[in-house]
């Protein structure tokens, strides 16, 4: 794990993985410690579980040979925007599981709890980053 120190004053902590499904767990204990740090630890829970569900599509799903997954979580006015890159360019689905499907409900999950802000961008070079937003009053971070 390659880390930029975080602190009160940093508004946008950058780290890199391996793209393993340990790292998941990784990602989620910092990013719950960086919003504690920054004041916002009301939005740890919810937080917590869209990084979880980003990091592990990008670790399953978008993991490259040789490549690293980062993540990135800026701090916003009142909220968090947490964005996941990979170098695949595949761009995530949000699928409709029945209910025996083991498989197929993060992004669902991650709608309900952004709101709806989320999204899936090209990214510099190789791959996409997929974001969320939250804001500390539900409403959707400008």
């Amino acid at each position: 794990m390659q880390q930029v120190p975080r602190s009160r004053e940093t508004a946008v902590v950058t780290t890199r993985w391996a793209p393993s499904p340990r790292s998941v767990g990784q990602a989620r204990h910092l990013l719950a410690a960086t919003l504690n740090d920054w004041g916002l630890a009301g939005l740890a829970e919810p937080a917590v579980l869209v990084i979880s569900e980003l990091m592990t599509n990008a670790v399953v799903h978008g993991r490259v040979p040789g490549r690293r997954v980062e993540t990135r979580v800026i701090r916003l006015a009142g909220g968090v925007r947490i964005e996941v890159h990979d170098a695949n360019g595949k761009r995530p689905e949000m699928r409709q599981p029945s209910e025996d499907d083991e498989w197929g409900r993060g992004l669902a999950l991650v709608q309900e709890l952004t709101r709806g802000c989320w999204g899936v961008n090209t990214r510099q070079g190789v791959g996409k980053l997929v974001w969320a937003q939250l804001t500390t009053d539900g409403t959707h971070p400008r």
